[in-house]
């Protein structure tokens, strides 16, 4: 039988939950919410980071450190988006 599973593993299985969550709902909206898309796929990353962090896998390890950085891309990408908006609202 394999290892048991501790703290560490349930980390790593709520963060596959949430990126897994977030491809689900980019697949099933016409139009996501960038702030809740990126920002789940964040958390999931962080999750599976510090899970493997413990549980070394260094391939998944460097995955999730780029899923984690495109987040932040899309996450920043979404920040300038609406400071612009709002800046064209106000010279309006």
């Amino acid at each position: 039988m394999g290892p048991e599973l501790d703290v560490f593993a349930f980390i790593g299985f709520i963060g596959t939950a949430c990126i897994i969550g977030a491809y689900f709902y980019l697949t099933a909206v016409d139009k996501p919410n960038p702030w809740l898309l990126h920002g789940t796929n964040l958390v999931g990353a962080a999750l599976l980071f510090t899970s493997l962090l413990k549980h070394t896998n260094w391939p998944s390890l460097i995955l999730e450190g780029f899923w984690a950085a495109i987040a932040i891309w899309g996450l920043t990408k979404a920040l300038r988006g609406r400071r612009r908006t709002e800046e064209g609202a106000r010279e309006a």
